[in-house]
């Protein structure tokens, strides 16, 4: 075995605790007091991912513009719900009122239509005579005279021998009851077999001469027969309603009146001279 020469043991072992004070140096200037190993193995930290940032796009016009208008407000639904009735209020509101016809005219404006088939529904004429614009009232001066005729019928006029109705002095000439293109006037009294009542005849009639013939029951001419026989508070329609009066006996029943009533009658007569 070699010898090692004691000077270089003295430099190894001087140059060891040379290593061994600047490891110890180094290790207290850290201030940690974990082994170097440990420091060299340690994982290293792991790095948080930061979501990306999105930037948005801008509105179109069009979406900017849905954006920025204002909404409906919720009790203006309930509202906008109410305008199916306002209207309808309105409408009415607006609408001109029809004066209710009542009394004679009523009753006789519901049968006219039956009436309508010869003689026209505004009277103008077809297979019965015209009756509007006056021609009614030219024939039939007195409402009793027409009341009669249509009652009874132009048959039983011919049958009676009655050559003429209505106004003799008639401008144009009084008419026979077969002179219009050979058409009778059918029978409506229930003595004939007629469909119509006495009161029910009345209407007619008054709805004819007022309603379809153009008498004015505001005029001098026309009021008081308006008054005494066609208007809702007529005295006679009344009775002829309840069967207080026929017009057999509406002379007598009702002489009592300022505008006293001729004789009517349910058989054909002479016209009359009042």
């Amino acid at each position: 075995m070699t010898e090692i020469p004691e000077h270089l043991l003295k430099r190894s072992r001087d140059r060891k605790s040379g290593d061994s004070a600047s490891s110890g140096e180094s290790a207290g200037a850290s201030g940690e007091n974990v082994p170097a190993v440990q420091k060299a193995t340690a994982p290293a930290k792991a790095v948080k991912n930061e979501p990306s940032v999105v930037v948005a796009k801008p509105d179109t016009p069009r979406v900017a513009a849905a954006k920025s208008r204002k909404k409906i407000p919720f009790w203006a639904m309930a509202t906008l719900s109410l305008l199916p009735l306002w209207a309808f209020l309105y409408a009415y509101g607006v609408k001109p009122q029809v004066k209710e016809v009542e009394g004679p005219l009523a009753v006789g404006s519901e049968i006219y239509g039956g009436c309508a088939g010869c003689h026209g529904a505004a009277g103008q004429g077809g297979a019965g005579r015209i009756l509007h614009q006056g021609e009614v009232l030219k024939t039939f001066p007195h409402i009793e005279d027409m009341l009669n005729f249509v009652y009874t019928g132009s048959q039983a006029y011919v049958s009676a021998g009655i050559k003429q109705y209505g106004d003799l002095k008639r401008e144009g000439g009084a008419h026979a009851p077969l002179s219009y293109n050979g058409n009778p006037m059918p029978q409506q009294g229930e003595t004939y077999g007629g469909g119509l009542s006495q009161a029910e005849i009345l209407g007619v009639v008054c709805h004819v001469r007022y309603g379809v013939s153009g008498a004015d029951p505001k005029s001098e001419q026309w009021a008081e027969e308006y008054e005494t026989w066609c208007s809702p508070e007529s005295e006679i329609f009344k009775a002829l309603e309840t069967g207080g009066t026929s017009f057999d006996t509406i002379a007598q029943d009702f002489s009592m009146l300022k505008e006293k009533p001729n004789e009517v009658g349910t058989k054909p007569r002479a016209s009359t001279a009042k």
